[in-house]
């Protein structure tokens, strides 16, 4: 009898550890086949460039079974709100002052992952060839982006034509900081970017200041067509962003390591003929 209860436990724990076996090479497996599995994500970006920087970066990584989706979206306000609402993964449209008033303006839980490339934001007149020819009491034109007032005044004050509050960062100033205005210029902040290139087009104002990547979806070229341009050390680099606590997800991460990647840069620089330039 106890031979034979001996025989039975021992063919239990046989099957036992069998079972063990198989459940650890099941897991195995299936690692194996998660790690396989292809990526995709969506990303929400202005038209031009962006869009079409990320369609380029998509090609290269469709060869790593990373899909990227590109939503296009033609306004500045739209894409934080699909990120923050999980409708997107990522967005690629705006730089850091952006992207920082937006979260305090919101409370967005959003991050940079990494700067891609800066588009010179450019001054447009069809009367006048310099800053210095735009008569007195002129009308400049400016979108009604708030984080981007000092921006558009640093035209002005790097050709010494206004003059902000001393101590004030170019880039943290606001209509409120000038001090001197001896040209009696009126800056026009009610108009939404997208539709800057229209008004210009129209002749609606002796200037107008647009952001690259309207002016260049319109055919414009900022460093050909306009009588101002900012340089090439902006500090307006255009970045990836995506919710807090997606930073390291492994598809978004390749993601920003393509769209910084030699490839791409020769890309932009062939691609766009200077009009924007990547970020260093």
């Amino acid at each position: 009898m106890k031979k034979i209860f001996s025989i039975v436990t021992l063919f239990a724990l046989v099957l036992v550890l069998a079972a063990c076996g198989s459940g650890s090479d099941s897991k195995e497996g299936t690692e194996e086949s998660a790690e396989g599995e292809p990526a995709e994500i969506s990303v929400a970006a202005s038209p031009a460039p962006h869009a079409e920087i990320l369609e380029k970066a998509a090609e290269i990584l469709a060869e790593e079974d990373i899909t990227v989706n590109v939503e296009i979206v033609n306004d500045y306000t739209t894409p934080n709100r699909l990120l923050a609402d999980e409708e997107v993964d990522a967005n690629f449209f705006q730089h850091t002052p952006y992207l920082e008033g937006e979260i305090e303006s919101h409370g967005y839980e959003l991050e940079s992952i990494g700067n891609v490339h800066i588009e010179p934001m450019a001054v447009y007149s069809n009367d006048y060839d310099s800053l210095e020819d735009i008569p007195d009491g002129s009308t400049i034109l400016v979108s009604n982006n708030p984080a981007e007032e000092g921006r558009f005044l640093s035209f002005f004050v790097n050709a010494g034509l206004v003059e902000i509050e001393e101590g004030i960062d170019i880039q943290n100033a606001t209509f409120d900081d000038i001090t001197e205005n001896p040209h009696n210029f009126e800056f026009d902040n009610n108009t939404a970017p997208e539709l800057l290139v229209n008004m210009y087009e129209n002749n609606e104002a002796p200037a107008v200041i647009i952001n690259a990547n309207f002016a260049i979806d319109a055919g414009l070229n900022p460093v050909e067509d306009s009588i101002a341009v900012e340089e090439g050390d902006s500090p307006y680099a255009n970045l990836v962003a995506v919710r807090a606590g997606d930073e390291e997800r492994p598809e978004l991460q390749r993601l920003i390591e393509v769209l910084q990647s030699e490839e791409m840069v020769t890309f932009m620089e062939e691609e766009y003929g200077g009009t924007i330039i990547p970020a260093q």
